[in-house]
């Protein structure tokens, strides 16, 4: 009997985790970053589509974890260890942060997708996650899908084919 890979689609501002062979995927990658926690040898991954750095301002009570780099990162980490990801063994690989719109204003609100990238390292930072591949800025949307089994990111960018790191 063959094992079948099913893919496991991940929308705007949500996570989920797998186990192999399973792959996970997101698409719509803007300014939103990807964020790829794995262990590789337990072939156990999760993937956070995060959309801004932090839920510092939003109200109390309509709070959307998978959104903010702030909550999304630890969330996922507790869910990888649930289904038998070590912490001393976690790794990451991230994708996203594009700057999809240009302003004149040098205005630090618009820099959504830099902003994103830096508050997901710095989440990472934080709990010892050590990120081992990125592609991130530039100006051109992505989708990603993530094989625990090899621990190959598949980038797929807009008008510049397909990467894997």
């Amino acid at each position: 009997m063959t094992e079948t890979n099913q893919v496991i689609k991940v929308g705007i501002a949500d996570m989920n985790v797998i186990t192999a062979p399973d792959l996970i995927r997101t698409s719509g990658l803007g300014s939103c970053v990807g964020v790829v926690i794995y262990d590789q040898a337990k072939k156990v991954a999760g993937l956070a589509h995060i959309m801004l750095p932090s839920s510092a301002s939003t109200k109390a009570g309509n709070l959307n974890i998978a959104k903010y780099a702030d909550t999304a990162i630890e969330e996922l980490i507790q869910r990888i260890i649930k289904i038998g990801g070590r912490a001393k063994s976690l790794k990451a690989k991230i994708a996203g942060g594009a700057q999809m719109f240009h302003f004149q204003t040098g205005s630090d609100i618009m820099r959504i997708g830099p902003r994103n990238v830096e508050a997901v390292e710095a989440e990472l930072q934080r709990f010892n996650i050590l990120v081992v591949a990125s592609e991130v800025g530039g100006s051109n949307g992505r989708t990603i899908e993530f094989d625990p089994a090899t621990a190959i990111l598949k980038i797929r960018t807009v008008n510049k084919g397909i990467k894997e790191i």
